[in-house]
């Protein structure tokens, strides 16, 4: 295996000509990062930025995505915590594990049971300040223990390919510089901050989900590491919101042969149901009925099953329009079919508009790359983050400062590495701006 730290050894390039696409793609996105020169930047930012090692960061990131850190592997994140706390004990503020909320979970038999997730890890800066914001950013990843994509290569010079270097350790690395950074500074003792970095993100953030809304209460903003929308550096704007939902329908078996009449066909209603279900979608709001359990032996009515499916809701009108129509749709089927069904689940992301607030910040952010030579953008996204819950708190947030990159949950993975100081750079001049007033 290549020496991360020095470069693509052989074994790489041989992979290099394996996954051609992939670095085709990335050349690409790189090659399409526009650049423009640096505005002069006052001393004190100068003497910041200047502080950002992006060595020491492609360490971090290599070091953290070569532990595996799925939402379900308790160890792994309990030990990324451990290291993650470790570079963050050089911040001022106290470093804290703070326990997840109970989650409940349905099983495939229609059951209630808890799910186990890891703790989240904190950080709590001057909390007595005047002017404060939150970070965020996840340890956990798609990716599970016994995942075949664990390792890391390298796709060229510039393109590292492995679990998690976008999604989001390469982010938490970005964090991490930007504070130390904007620590060096004589105006940091203007600006409190917290920092979550929580483990079940990629699941929904349900046991973090009471953190994150205490750590945003009166909040100026709220900046995020998710990755770029777009390898280019393209920002995420507004965002549709989702959510997840499981009924349990129970049913009455009966013998297929002799008195299928007797029974209730549990199954038969959760398909029915699935169908009804997709039929509310319109142009604001997308329905995914995703996965039907239940049933037994093919001479048996089956009495039993439960029915998973996702929302994507465009806007909060597309979402209470869907609540609204669900609960009589969930009674007209119980009372077609003659079964029972118990609903569970909600909307975990609500929509995140773009409001004025928010476009204030994003607007301090595009200045900000502007002095540092970077072009900032920004378009709406269908997918759903940790944003969406501080957004929906009343907080200003840009939840995509992360590294760019791309292909993310997938084995193709791959983080563009000059980004890693750019977007440290950027972050640490947003810190700045705002602990001197421009979110004031």
């Amino acid at each position: 295996m290549a020496d991360f730290c020095t470069g693509p050894g052989e074994e790489t390039r041989v992979l290099w000509r394996k996954h051609a696409a992939v670095a085709t793609l990335a050349k690409h996105a790189a090659g399409s990062y526009r650049r423009y020169p640096m505005k002069p930047l006052e001393p004190v930012a100068a003497a910041l930025i200047a502080g950002i090692d992006p060595a020491q960061m492609l360490a971090w990131t290599q070091a953290w995505s070569a532990i595996n850190t799925g939402t379900a592997n308790l160890a792994g994140l309990a030990s990324q915590a451990g290291i993650l706390a470790s570079a963050l004990s050089d911040l001022p503020g106290e470093v804290a594990l703070a326990a997840p909320a109970p989650v409940e979970a349905v099983t495939a038999d229609g059951k209630i049971s808890e799910r186990a997730h890891g703790d989240h890890l904190v950080l709590r800066v001057r909390p007595g300040a005047l002017r404060r914001v939150l970070l965020t950013g996840h340890m956990d990843t798609v990716f599970a223990a016994g995942d075949a994509f664990q390792d890391q290569r390298w796709i060229d010079a510039e393109t590292l390919c492995g679990p998690g270097v976008a999604d989001m350790k390469g982010g938490i690395a970005v964090m991490v510089a930007a504070l130390t950074a904007f620590e060096n500074s004589p105006d940091a003792a203007l600006l409190g901050y917290d920092v979550l970095i929580n483990s079940d993100e990629e699941t929904g953030s349900l046991s973090s989900a009471p953190l994150i809304a205490e750590l945003a209460r009166g909040k100026l903003a709220a900046l995020t590491y998710e990755p770029s929308a777009l390898p280019d550096g393209t920002l995420a704007g507004a965002r549709g919101g989702s959510g997840n939902y499981s009924a349990v329908v129970s049913g009455r078996a009966a013998h297929a042969g002799r008195n299928p009449r007797d029974g209730r066909n549990a199954l038969l209603a959760a398909s029915d149901l699935a169908l009804r279900l997709k039929a509310l979608e319109h142009d604001g709001l997308s329905v995914n009925p995703a996965r039907i359990d239940g049933g037994s032996a093919n001479n048996v009515v089956p009495d039993n099953a439960v029915l998973r499916w996702n929302i994507r809701p465009r806007d909060t009108a597309a979402a209470e329009r869907y609540a609204d129509a669900l609960p009589a749709l969930i009674a007209e089927i119980a009372a077609a079919h003659d079964v029972a069904i118990h609903l569970h689940g909600g909307i975990t992301r609500p929509p995140k508009p773009l409001t004025p607030e928010a476009e204030r910040l994003f607007a301090l952010v595009r200045d900000c790359g502007a002095v540092l030579g970077q072009n900032i953008a920004w378009q709406p996204s269908g997918g759903v983050c940790d944003g969406n819950n501080i957004a929906a708190c009343g907080v200003p947030v840009v939840d995509t400062l992360g590294v760019r990159g791309g292909a993310i949950h997938s084995p193709d993975e791959y983080l563009i590495v000059p980004s890693l100081g750019e977007r440290a750079a950027l972050s640490a001049l947003v810190l700045h701006r705002i602990a001197t007033g421009a979110m004031a």
